[in-house]
């Protein structure tokens, strides 16, 4: 039996593992032929004919499968492309219908337009999706400072091009928010896209590492591929320490050409990044490579600290707007968690339920949610930004030189947590 030869199998084998191997497949199709295997010969024919119609080879052996038994001998292969005198186009066409399309249109779509194909995200960007986020920085409550500085660093440039080409003023370059965990940063990020009307691409730690050698720079690599195929797009890097950590530092070669790949697509080098935002967001921002804080990378910063008295009402608000309360006062609770940040108020607000529903099902009865759960709630929570400013403050003190945390400093003296 056929299908059982040795040579037959491994020459299968072999074309699979390299189809666009040309003379490997004519090889075995000669051979099939040879064994009578004439269906499975003219389909690895066909192929080739589809890749080089033209293959002097293979039009050859296409003459010759298709040649009825007892036809006589088989011409010799000719000396230059194209097909042999006697070539039968009807029958050779018919075999290949399915692997090589027609050769010419027909005739009822003469004169009309053709049709566009609209060209799909570079392979490779289609798993990233694209928001297009409805915030708005006017739905972030409070917070002035933070979108007093968003304003001037990153929107107003971008809202009026006449005056950015008066004053000289460049786009290049990319916004790091910084600040303790927890306060809101991807919210702005978002924010900004809604203000710009852009896509919004948010990319983790965990969409660029891949522990294979050469897929974590691939992966950096199309999420720029993918936020370029979205333009206009803000790219948001979210914990930017991670997955560019100073190169200085690292054990190993794979996060130090992450790095090297960052660098090269923010300097746009082989592609151009008009319409792409990049936003990044870091808790410590001490630990980036100073490389990427370089002109025309993440040169501009901004401190996005714990939400002030009206975020933290607007935030309380909103996280208890479902939840069954009954004679509640804001102001107190506000008075109360200076310092805690958006999840600790999150938090907050369902350790306060967890202890109403407790009581209910001690009880036998449903109550609401009072103003006595949630001060108790308060009670037992202490702001999780404590420990961030404690480093913060080392920084603060000894490593800002350049004056790169000026803010820091102003922010954490204003507030006598140094």
């Amino acid at each position: 039996m056929t299908g059982a030869d040795p040579l037959l199998a491994s020459l299968r084998a072999a074309v699979t593992a390299a189809p666009g191997d040309v003379a490997l497949r004519l090889h075995l199709a000669e051979l099939l032929l040879d064994a009578g295997e004439r269906e499975e010969a003219v389909t690895h024919v066909a192929t080739v004919l589809g890749q080089e119609p033209g293959n002097p080879g293979a039009a050859a052996l296409m003459t010759r499968a298709l040649a009825a038994p007892g036809s006589g001998p088989v011409p010799e292969a000719p000396t230059r492309p194209g097909p042999p005198s006697g070539f039968d186009w009807a029958a050779a066409e018919h075999q290949v219908q399915d692997v090589v399309g027609p050769r010419f249109a027909p005739d009822d779509v003469i004169g009309q337009e053709p049709e566009v194909v609209p060209i799909g995200p570079p392979a490779g960007a289609a798993r990233f999706t694209v928001e297009r986020p409805a915030l708005r920085l006017a739905d972030v409550g409070g917070m002035d400072a933070v979108k007093k500085r968003l304003e001037a660093a990153f929107l107003a440039p971008l809202r009026n091009e006449q005056l950015r080409a008066l004053y000289g003023k460049s786009l290049r370059g990319g916004l790091l928010l910084y600040g303790p965990p927890g306060c809101g940063k991807t919210f702005f990020a978002r924010a900004l896209a809604g203000e710009l009307g852009a896509g919004f691409l948010a990319v983790g730690i965990h969409d660029v590492l891949d522990m294979y050698a050469g897929n974590s720079e691939r992966n950096m690599h199309d999420v720029f591929l993918a936020a370029r195929a979205a333009a206009p797009c803000v790219l948001f890097l979210d914990e930017l320490d991670g997955i560019a950590q100073k190169r200085s530092t690292i054990v190993g070669g794979v996060l130090r050409q992450v790095v090297t790949q960052l660098l090269a697509e923010l300097d746009g080098v082989g592609a151009d990044n008009e319409g792409v935002f990049v936003l990044a967001a870091s808790n410590m921002p001490w630990d980036v490579d100073p490389a990427l804080r370089r002109p025309g990378r993440f040169d501009r910063t901004v401190l996005v600290v714990p939400p002030d008295d009206a975020a933290r009402e607007a935030i309380l608000t909103y996280h208890l707007r479902d939840r069954p309360v009954e004679n509640v006062r804001l102001k107190p609770l506000v008075a109360r968690t200076v310092g805690f940040s958006g999840a600790d108020l999150a938090h907050l607000c369902e350790a306060a339920t967890e202890r109403a529903l407790l009581d209910s099902v001690s009880t036998g009865t449903a109550r609401m949610i009072t103003q006595d759960d949630l001060l108790a709630a308060v009670a037992d929570l202490r702001p999780s930004t404590g420990p961030w400013f404690t480093t913060a403050r080392q920084v603060a003190l000894y490593a800002n030189g350049d004056g790169a945390y000026d803010d820091l400093v102003a922010h954490m003296k204003k507030h006598k947590l140094m």
